[in-house]
């Protein structure tokens, strides 16, 4: 990506270096997949037994952070973060006057080891998160690490998704999608709140990609090879992906961030449009998603 010149946003709480307690973590976005992925390579078990309706991860951590002296790729990824946050800032601050509204941006939290959320404490292995009850989106940077290391995913533009999914799910708070949404999740079966999730995943990448698309309609910010990173990345966060890599078969009634087939869809569809109002992840049947 071409992001040099580009402002960073000062809407960030830089939490790296502070002690962080454990505890439970309700929130939605990438995270619940990413912890599917770790907690089946450690346990070659069943990695969505531990990923909540929301889309999240339950997770049980506690103690101090460890001391923490940040390298130079890890300040690298601190202004990248810095500078994607600002440009979901100036996308969707225009797409919400255009459409008569306000965008009030989420904060990003930085922070390593474990932090405190309005939804709970979170460890490095929680992943990326985004707290409505805070309104803010929580990221520790190792995070990118383990995208590369862990799943083979990489590059600028890869990481930049990872964030603008995030915020995405803040654009669904903003709308009241995300609250009705898990208002309904409440009140139906498992199998059907999973569908749910999996609807309000898609959707953040399809903000995702609307992101992308007027962010370089704006600044000329993508160059060539970038779009195949985050669809690359996609294909790799999938359930169906994940669930076979960690136990060689699939539950789709488990599915709750949705198919490798499906993410990529609805972020090439975001990339291709830049038009919010295309982003229906509801109202289609189930199986035609």
């Amino acid at each position: 990506m071409r992001l040099n010149g580009r402002r960073e946003s000062s809407n960030v709480d830089d939490r790296r270096g502070r002690s962080g307690l454990g505890g439970k973590i309700a929130g939605g976005g990438i995270v619940g997949v990413i912890i599917a992925a770790v907690i089946a390579w450690i346990s070659g078990g069943n990695p969505l037994d531990i990923i909540t309706s929301q889309g999240g991860a339950m997770l049980q951590g506690g103690g101090q952070a460890e001391a923490y002296v940040p390298t130079q790729e890890d300040e690298e990824l601190a202004t990248f973060s810095r500078r994607i946050l600002a440009g979901t800032e100036d996308v969707w601050s225009e797409i919400f006057r255009q459409n008569g509204l306000e965008y009030r941006p989420p904060r990003l939290v930085l922070f390593n080891g474990a932090v405190q959320s309005g939804c709970g404490g979170a460890t490095a292995s929680t992943g990326p998160f985004y707290c409505s009850a805070d309104q803010s989106v929580y990221l520790d940077l190792s995070f990118f690490k383990d995208m590369r290391r862990n799943l083979g995913a990489d590059g600028d533009f890869a990481y930049a998704y990872v964030i603008a999914h995030e915020v995405g799910h803040h654009v669904q708070y903003l709308l009241g999608t995300l609250d009705k949404a898990h208002e309904q999740m409440a009140r139906v079966s498992q199998k059907e709140a999973n569908q749910i999730s999996v609807r309000l995943e898609l959707q953040a990448d399809f903000y995702a990609g609307v992101w992308a698309n007027n962010d370089n309609r704006r600044f000329n910010s993508l160059e060539p090879g970038d779009i195949e990173e985050a669809v690359d990345a996609a294909s790799k966060i999938g359930d169906d992906y994940l669930q076979k890599k960690a136990q060689g078969y699939t539950v789709p009634d488990s599915f709750n961030h949705g198919t490798s087939a499906q993410r990529q869809r609805w972020l090439r569809l975001g990339l291709s449009t830049g038009d919010p109002s295309r982003g229906d992840t509801f109202s289609p049947s189930y199986s035609s998603l």
